[in-house]
């Protein structure tokens, strides 16, 4: 067997990065494309590898040489590389093609070691390694048969979002055999191009050979296996996560702060947000609308203050949407004056947006980070901040002050002229939520030293609309921060959001009650892991104490390396003097359910 890897095509979706070389010599995590496929292809014990080269070829003929492990690297170059397609670039090879059975790659893939021994290993004689259809996928799609025949190509303009469950995505491996290649592919390729031309693509002649109810070319669908397509500078970013080494995969993923949905099979117990509002009609309402929406301007500010008055019951002189709770918390924290108090471990967001000299942090002495109104008022009490910030529930630890703690809390911060920041973005997860909320306008005018933050996101599961609110009766500040953010800060799906809200307020509260139900079943599953202390919590998440034998290091990336599942670890945050903590979210409880098996089948 011999392998002809189609290298000549000039990449230039990868702008700077292909400016002086081939798409194949770009580097993924310091090793670069070309040079990991052919360490993978020189474990198959191939008679060749054939080398189709255009663009910089000579640069990659210089870097690879005539030899690799071993294999002896064959050239064929492709002069007219700017003016033709891959088509072209195979037509070059078909002579070699007639004289052994192919495995024909593109080179701007990478993928795991275990995928070619899946395809040459297979018995049949020609293959094609497909994936399942997901959203981060383009280029050309199959339909395949109960048996995997390949019944269908289906290039883009024939290409259906109704109908992409049926859809497999080509992964450019195909396994030919030499008869294949010399008694079907070569002649309808030659009519092909005769007939086309040559600035089209290798696919267009197998899917004729489909039509003609070929049953010659299966499909090999993979089973989990990674690989990705590399085009662009995203799908370049993409690759880098999906294939870091072990010292920076966490890194790497982290770093990203979401977008997680272009992993769409990984699971993400990272990110904060209600699993079951999603299922309301809400959704249904926005997606018929999807259209108009995206084509329209969204309304100023003056509007969106009104829709988000009607849909939380506060004044509009009272209230500011933000895009996020992000762009609030950025624009509060630059407004406020003098020192800020906190209490560790907490959402990091807050104090990052302020010099540590000004921070003055307070840091529950117990092993469950619970601390109470009276906790807090003794503690600053005797180290003065001129602002107080408390996240409640708090994250990670899930701590929660009942409704009449935090009242006494802003009665004693009244009193002392101290600024109140209260974050309830999860107070919608806590027992009785509907009566822990500040978000009225008489708490508001009774303490007009306290603020009030909401991040819509969390509570209500829809982070892709970008919607927080702030909340105080001291219209200087509200108004001050309306001055701060831009006039359209809020895009029309937001708006329009905030619009219909008010029709799916039951559907919410259902949300909410199987929320709380969720939570405690997952909570007793959870106790049931020798390795992990479950600290209580009345947020979406839940704080827990990773014990020997593992490091929460160690769980964290065996859980994303061996099940596909992202939590967060959270042994550097400050506040946890070097123990070893990891956040774990609340998801639905299927989710759940995988999460809590994955953790058995390594407590066994």
């Amino acid at each position: 067997m011999q392998a002809i890897i189609l290298a000549a095509g000039m990449g230039k979706r990868l702008g700077e990065f292909t400016k002086e070389n081939t798409k194949c010599m770009v580097e993924v995590n310091g090793v670069r494309l070309i040079d990991r496929l052919l360490a993978q292809l020189s474990k198959l014990n191939l008679n060749r590898i054939v080398i189709v080269v255009g663009y910089e070829g000579e640069k990659l003929v210089n870097h690879i040489g005539e030899n690799y492990s071993g294999t002896r690297i064959e050239y064929i170059n492709n002069p007219i590389y700017d003016k033709t397609n891959n088509i072209y670039s195979l037509a070059l090879a078909k002579e070699k093609m007639q004289e052994d059975d192919t495995l024909l790659i593109e080179s701007d893939l990478i993928f795991d070691d275990g995928m070619l021994p899946l395809i040459t290993n297979n018995s049949y004689p020609n293959l094609a390694l497909v994936a399942k259809y997901e959203s981060w996928m383009d280029g050309t799609m199959v339909s395949i048969d109960n048996e995997n025949n390949i019944v269908n190509f289906i290039p883009k303009e024939a290409f259906h979002y109704n109908d992409t469950d049926k859809y497999y995505k080509t992964i450019n491996i195909y396994k030919f055999s030499k008869e294949f290649s010399t008694n079907k592919y070569i002649p309808f390729l030659e009519a092909y191009c005769k007939a086309v031309g040559n600035n089209e693509y290798y696919e267009n002649v197998l899917r004729i050979i489909t039509f003609l109810n070929s049953k010659e070319l299966k499909a090999l669908p993979i089973n989990g296996e990674k690989w990705y397509e590399i085009d662009d500078k995203q799908d370049l970013d993409i690759a880098e996560a999906l294939f870091a080494e072990e010292k920076d995969i966490l890194r790497k993923y982290y770093g990203r702060f979401g977008g997680y949905w272009r992993f769409p099979k990984m699971l993400d117990f990272c990110y904060l947000v209600n699993p079951y509002f999603r299922s309301s009609n809400i959704i249904d309402e926005m997606q018929a609308n999807f259209r108009t929406l995206i084509g329209e301007y969204p309304s100023g500010m003056k509007v969106n203050t009104l829709l988000a008055s009607k849909c939380w019951g506060i004044k509009e002189e009272y209230i500011v949407p933000g895009n996020g709770a992000a762009e609030l918390i950025k624009a509060l924290m630059e407004l406020l004056q003098g020192t800020v108090g906190i209490i560790r471990p907490t959402f990091e967001e807050y104090p990052n947006r302020r010099d540590k000299e000004g921070l003055i942090t307070f840091v529950p002495q117990n092993n469950e980070f619970r601390y109470s109104a009276e906790d807090i008022m003794e503690f600053f009490g005797n180290n003065h901040a001129d602002n107080i910030i408390l996240i409640n529930p708090d994250n990670p630890s899930g701590n929660f002050i009942p409704f009449e703690g935090l009242c006494t809390l802003a009665e004693w911060c009244e009193e002392r002229n101290i600024r109140l920041i209260i974050d309830e973005s999860f107070v919608d997860f806590s027992e009785g939520w509907e009566n822990n909320t500040l978000l009225k306008d008489s708490i508001l005018e009774k303490y007009p030293h306290l603020l009030v933050m909401k991040s819509i996101s969390k509570s209500y599961g829809v982070p892709g609309i970008r919607l927080g609110i702030l909340c105080s009766s001291d219209r200087a500040i509200i108004a001050e921060i309306k001055k701060m953010v831009s006039i359209w800060n809020l895009n029309s799906f937001c708006e329009f959001f905030m619009q219909i809200y008010n029709k799916y307020e039951k559907d919410y509260k259902w949300a909410c009650k199987k929320f709380i139900e969720e939570r405690n079943d997952f909570e007793s599953k959870l106790r049931q892991i020798s390795f992990l202390r479950v600290i209580p919590s009345q947020a979406n998440y839940f704080l827990v104490e990773v014990l020997p034998p593992y490091t929460a290091n160690e769980l964290v990336l065996t859980m994303l390396k061996r099940f596909n599942i992202l939590m967060r670890d959270c042994s550097g945050k400050g506040g946890f003097d070097a123990k070893q903590y990891m956040r774990i979210a609340v998801r639905d409880h299927e989710d759940n359910t995988k999460l809590v098996e994955a953790l058995k089948t390594l407590e066994k």
